[in-house]
């Protein structure tokens, strides 16, 4: 991300040379005044912040693709942690933040390498998995306890909602960029609950045998033809009766692209609220 990206502790001291095992890295030193009219937020928003590309459920369903990014990412709404800074870490020492693994970073990410989520009931996980190994496991990056996270807080930067701040219960924070931020975030709430296809609608029901039937996926012609769906759909309640579907769609090339669909008790696709916040 050209240097945008930063490590800090409480006091907003650079820490990167602190983080143990962490390869030697690019630094940052915050913009001055001049600098700071110059910014363009675009490139705030769109390089260098840890992408965790797939986030997973308790279940280890992939949550979807990489969310697009916006034209522009709208008005920051902290300046002084998006326009004059931009740590994506915020860590005392000895606070859990500071234990995270270095794979995070794209600047120090090995090629086709990739990072995953994985929130539990007991856990919070980081699994990294090396594409260019072909179908290699993925290996375990990083774990605490679920009850080491305070929260996890949608933000409102950029626009499009994909950067979520993790908080933990010692006042060390970091920043992603997840595939769905708000999923990730009301999860953590407990407003998401799994459900089995017989608690839905009659209307859902049908919404979900016509998504099996003919997934509504476009996809490059490089990259494959889409096979019939032989997974069954993944299914989550919200609140206000909306249902959360996730399906796997097998592509000829032997990769597959997650779908997901939210259905009003009507059985029409919606914008669940919490994609909104």
């Amino acid at each position: 991300m050209a240097g945008l990206r930063s490590f800090r502790d409480a006091e907003r001291h650079d820490i990167e040379a602190e983080l143990t095992g962490w390869p030697p890295g690019p630094g940052f030193v915050p913009r001055g005044k001049a600098d700071q009219a110059g910014v363009r937020a675009l490139d705030i928003a769109l390089l260098g912040i840890p992408r965790l590309i797939n986030m997973i459920g308790n279940i280890g369903a992939p949550s979807g693709q990489l969310v697009g990014e916006p034209g522009s990412p709208g008005k920051s709404q902290e300046p002084e942690n998006e326009v004059d800074d931009f740590p994506v870490m915020w860590a005392a020492e000895g606070t859990v933040a500071r234990t995270l693994p270095w794979q995070l970073d794209p600047a120090r990410q090995p090629k086709r390498y990739r990072t995953e989520l994985v929130l539990t009931d007991q856990r919070l996980l980081i699994l990294g998995v090396d594409a260019s190994a072909g179908l290699a496991p993925a290996q375990e990056l990083w774990q605490v306890p679920r009850s080491s996270v305070a929260a996890i807080e949608r933000l409102a930067y950029p626009q499009n909602g994909s950067h979520v701040r993790v908080r933990f219960t010692d006042g060390s924070w970091t920043r992603w960029k997840v595939g769905d931020a708000g999923k990730l975030a009301s999860r953590f709430l407990g407003e998401r609950k799994r459900v089995a296809e017989e608690a839905l609608t009659p209307q859902q029901r049908e919404r979900v045998a016509e998504l099996l039937a003919d997934p509504p996926l476009m996809v490059a012609r490089s990259v494959g033809r889409i096979l019939p769906v032989t997974e069954p759909p993944t299914l989550e309640l919200l609140p206000d009766g909306t249902v959360a579907v996730e399906l796997r769609v097998p592509l000829s090339n032997g990769t597959d692209q997650t779908l997901t669909r939210y259905l009003s008790p009507s059985g029409t696709d919606v914008l669940p609220k919490d994609a909104t916040k």
